[in-house]
C-alpha cells in the first residue's frame, strides 16, 4: 500500500531492454535506499514495482509486457525521474490517500496555466474512466494523492502548490506527455457496485 505522497525523484540511471521486458535501474534520493532488501515494494510513477537488485543507491526493478503497455514506465529513457515513495509500513501517518500502485491507465497533459504561487494543470482521460472522477475527488496522478479540481466533458484539472512540485515530477510535465492514473480504490469500489446493481435490476 502506498499514500500518495511522493518522497522524491529518482534518476533513470540505465534501461535494459530485452523482449517484452525492461530492467530499469534508478538511483534512489539519498537515505530512501537505507533498508531497502530484494522483494521489496517501491512506487514508480504511482505504479508498484519490486526489488531485484541493490547496489547502495542503485536499485534494480523488473517491468513485465502489461506494466509497459498501461503505464508511462515504458516511455522512460535514461536520464529521466520519476516519483518514488517506498510501501508504506504499519502505523504510517496517511498524509494522501491509500493507493495500491496498481495504475488503471494514462491521460494525456492537455494544458498547464501557470499563475505566481499555483499551477493548475488539465488532463485529457479516456472516456470508460471519466465515471470515477468527481470534483473534490481523490485521484492519483503519477502517484501523488491530489485532489481533483473541475471535471468537463472527458477532461479534468488539479492544482498543484509549490511544496508539490518540487518534490514531484510534475515540475517537468507539458503538454502532450503521459501521465499515470490510479483512480481512488473506494470510488472506483462505489461506482462499480451501483453499476451492477442498476444492471441486474435493469435485467429483471
Amino acid at each position: 500500500m502506498f499514500t500518495g505522497i511522493v518522497q522524491g525523484t529518482a534518476e533513470v540511471i540505465k534501461i535494459i531492454k530485452k523482449e517484452n521486458f525492461q530492467t530499469h535501474v534508478i538511483r534512489m534520493p539519498q537515505g530512501l535506499s537505507d533498508g531497502l532488501t530484494l522483494g521489496a515494494s517501491v512506487a514508480h510513477n504511482g505504479c508498484c514495482l519490486t526489488v531485484t537488485g541493490v547496489d547502495d543507491d542503485l536499485v534494480s526493478f523488473d517491468l513485465m509486457q502489461e506494466t509497459l503497455k498501461v503505464t508511462n514506465l515504458g516511455l522512460l529513457s535514461a536520464g529521466d525521474s520519476v516519483n518514488v515513495e517506498r510501501a508504506a509500513k504499519f502505523g504510517d501517518e496517511i498524509g494522501g490517500h491509500s493507493m495500491s500502485g496498481h495504475i488503471m491507465c494514462t491521460a494525456v497533459v492537455k494544458e498547464v496555466v501557470v499563475s505566481e504561487n499555483n499551477r493548475q494543470v488539465w488532463f485529457l482521460m479516456p472516456q470508460t474512466q471519466m465515471k470515477y472522477v468527481f470534483t473534490k475527488g481523490y485521484i492519483g496522478i503519477d502517484g501523488i494523492s491530489l485532489t481533483i479540481g473541475d471535471v468537463v466533458d472527458n477532461t479534468f484539472n488539479v492544482n498543484l502548490i509549490p511544496e508539490t512540485l518540487q518534490r514531484t515530477n510534475l515540475q517537468w510535465r507539458s503538454v502532450g506527455d503521459a501521465i499515470n492514473i490510479e483512480v481512488d480504490p473506494q470510488t472506483q469500489a462505489v461506482v462499480d457496485t451501483v453499476e451492477r446493481v442498476l444492471a441486474s435490476q435493469s435485467a429483471k
